[in-house]
């Protein structure tokens, strides 16, 4: 392997470092349509302890610093910028649930949350459950993955991680005596619920290699979690499992969910054997999501309707099709996102126009309406609310000027009531930013929503820098929420935008699949056509647009950087999913059986040949690209480290210009990145300070220009 050289070449009146250059070991990647060689195959390392490869990663690790130290001021700025917006002391609104008020709060200066709750009144005594800071303490990375207190109250069950690779620790607490059991169950998934007897625990293990999560045990506290018995086991790897309690909390509830399928299970939550049936059986194309209300299940449901709609039916005839009753019919022109079941009330997430909103309705029909908004672009998002006989829903409102805000409304009387409003400190005032709602046209007539924001004062006149962010894939939504970080960009003069590809379902159904299998380019050449539209109607100039995504975000930044690299300043890539081929032909990597109906099988040749014609690895060309930031974790269970590694020294080898591309790798962490809230924000810094200075120094489109410049 050639180690880094530290020698710099002056430029001007700075230095140019030499960055790490990767060795090339040819190894073919076998597949029924032919192999592939594939020269930087060598930087996967599953155990993580190779030499070659630790010593290749840090020095990435420590090129990235050298080359960003110069700017460490400007860094240090924009990290306490960061830092001095957000209320350091903050807590969520609290909730109630069997006469305790639950809620989580933060203390100055600390990374973690305290998870407290109160008897009765929030007046009360607090009881601190877990302190996270203490928890924490002398590990590189910590989190919190879910928690569960038992029905009497007294015992707390939780999972933690130390590592970042989501593979979960089972904890139990006594709240009463404050003693921690020792119970300890490894490798499962952050997703926990009691049964009535306030002593077994349900969890889902997850496999050793795969990291799927495949069968489903019940704990008795105090009893050898080798010996756990087994409630659930899953043969089909294409499915996610998960368990949760339903809202009535008379069941319990195992839900199976693949990319274009799902099937629930249920049992009395008071059930001593726990023997689950079956809602409805799972079959091909049918996605479903169940509540439970009195002797009925209301059930979101696609069966027939492509953009879903609501049903109910008894519990004991629910798989009989026949029996459903629409209570929210499908409609063309809203897709039906979620809803939340009272006792006399149902709210409903829907979407139409490209937004989320709010829609309230009474069983009985006589209420139904929408809660408006005044502002072009902005999500209305349900908040899941305890307590079916409620007469009060609660829901977050929020815009890319709008900082979050909690209300509770109340269903019976038409009000709202104002919880919380997401303190945003540092001099932010709404009134001072403004938020658009666009349409870009896309290569195939298309229209592309596009949501904006800017400081107002910006002039819109074609000099203004872009940061433009998407991810349009599995069917998950980019909602225009605010994000206090962007402000830092907006009052530097940026303008910043969601562009609303395919791929998403922000119009319904039909968007998602037009974005995914092999329509999946359409989600790249959206991005490119906002982009494009932006700069044509001087929302930003043409040499001052900067993208960014993660992980399958990460592979539309990777497949950008190929199709029009003369578009972008700078790409920010974090957690990027860039080989998509050789991944998807290993069954071992975690994620890959889950997905064929996403991307495609690449057994078979169709998809072999679609898939591979965007992988952003494999289309690396000799050409100029832009500057890139590219980051990853060495824990990445999501996306393997080795994914971005391989695509930058790729990259490195190919590219023809000397723009910078830095690789940083967190080597305590996984696809999150750091776990604490300080920690994150740096590595926030990190990117704005790479934006900044990339808009200081000249853009080298070619080594030639380089030359140029030297001589």
């Amino acid at each position: 392997m050639k180690k880094k050289v530290l020698s710099t070449t002056v430029v001007g009146a700075g230095a140019v470092l030499s960055p790490p250059i990767a060795s090339r070991k040819s190894h073919q990647v076998p597949s029924p349509n032919g192999s592939r060689d594939d020269d930087y195959y060598w930087l996967r390392d599953d155990t993580r302890k190779s030499k070659d490869v630790l010593d290749y990663l840090k020095s990435e690790d420590a090129y990235t610093a050298a080359m960003l130290a110069p700017t460490q001021t400007l860094q240090d700025k924009l990290y306490k910028e960061l830092v001095g917006r957000i209320k350091q002391d903050d807590a969520s609104v609290p909730v109630l649930r069997r006469g305790w008020w639950y809620y989580t709060r933060y203390e100055t200066g600390r990374e973690y949350p305290i998870y407290a709750r109160r008897r009765r009144s929030m007046r009360a005594r607090e009881q601190v459950m877990l302190d996270g800071n203490a928890l924490a303490a002398g590990k590189d990375f910590f989190q919190i993955g879910a928690w569960a207190v038992s029905p009497n109250g007294r015992m707390l069950a939780y999972a933690e991680d130390t590592v970042g690779r989501r593979q979960y620790s089972l904890k139990v607490k006594d709240l009463q005596t404050g003693a921690m059991l020792a119970d300890n169950v490894a490798n499962i998934e952050p997703n926990l619920v009691w049964a009535n007897d306030n002593r077994t625990l349900l969890y889902v293990e997850k496999d050793p290699v795969t990291l799927l999560s495949v069968r489903v045990r019940k704990h008795s506290l105090g009893s050898d979690s080798a010996k756990d018995p087994l409630v659930y086991e899953e043969q089909d790897h294409s499915y996610y499992m998960r368990l949760t309690r339903s809202k009535s909390e008379k069941y319990l509830l195992i839900v199976l969910r693949s990319t274009l399928q799902s099937e629930w299970r249920y049992t009395d939550a008071g059930d001593t054997q726990l023997k689950f049936k079956t809602a409805i059986p799972r079959e091909a194309n049918h996605e479903y999501q169940l509540s439970h209300l009195g002797r009925d299940f209301i059930v979101r449901t696609n069966w027939n309707a492509p953009n879903f709609r609501l049903v109910r039916a008894p519990v004991a005839r629910i798989a009989d099709k026949k029996a459903w009753k629409d209570v929210i019919p499908a409609r063309d022109d809203t897709f039906l996102q979620a809803f939340e079941v009272f006792k006399n009330y149902v709210a409903v997430n829907e979407r139409s126009g490209g937004l989320m909103k709010l829609r309230v309705r009474s069983w009985n029909g006589r209420k139904d309406y929408l809660i408006a908004s005044a502002e072009p672009s902005y999500t209305t998002a349900l908040v899941p609310t305890p307590n079916i006989e409620s007469k009060k829903v609660r829901y977050i409102y929020t815009s890319l000027t709008t900082p979050r805000t909690t209300y509770e409304y109340d269903m019976a009387l038409g009000r709202k009531t104002t919880l919380k409003v997401e303190p945003v400190f540092g001099g932010f005032d709404s009134i001072d930013y403004k938020t658009e709602y666009l349409h870009a046209t896309a290569s195939d007539g298309t229209l592309i929503p596009v949501s904006i924001a800017y400081r107002k004062g910006t002039k819109l006149d074609g000099g203004a820098p872009l940061y433009q962010y998407a991810y349009g894939s599995y069917g998950l939504s980019t909602e225009p929420a605010f994000i206090p970080n962007w402000v830092s960009l907006m009052d530097r003069g940026f303008v910043v935008a969601i562009a609303h590809v395919r791929g998403g379902q922000e119009m319904g159904r039909a968007w998602y699949e037009q974005g995914r299998l092999l329509n999946k380019k359409n989600t790249f050449t959206d991005f490119i056509a906002v982009t494009r539209h932006l700069v044509r109607e001087k929302y930003a100039a043409r040499d001052k647009v900067f993208a960014q995504g993660g992980s399958a975000g990460g592979l539309l930044m990777g497949a950008v950087a190929n199709l029009a690299p003369e578009d972008y300043r700078g790409i920010i890539a974090n957690v990027p999913f860039v080989d998509i081929v050789t991944t998807m032909l290993d069954e071992s990597i975690p994620l890959t059986t889950n997905e064929f109906d996403e991307w495609g099988d690449p057994k078979d040749k169709t998809y072999y040949d679609y898939m591979l014609s965007y992988s952003p690895y494999d289309n690396v060309k000799s050409m100029a690209y832009p500057a890139m930031l590219v980051t990853t974790g060495l824990w990445d269970s999501q996306v393997p480290y080795w994914e971005a590694a391989k695509w930058v020294a790729k990259l490195r080898a190919r590219k023809t210009d000397s723009n910078p591309l830095l690789l940083k790798i967190n080597m305590q962490a996984g696809h999150g990145g750091k776990s604490g809230r300080f920690e994150r924000l740096r590595e926030t810094a990190i990117e704005y300070q790479f934006i900044l200075n990339c808009l200081k120094r000249p853009r080298y489109s070619t080594v030639t220009d380089l030359a140029r410049l030297r001589g």
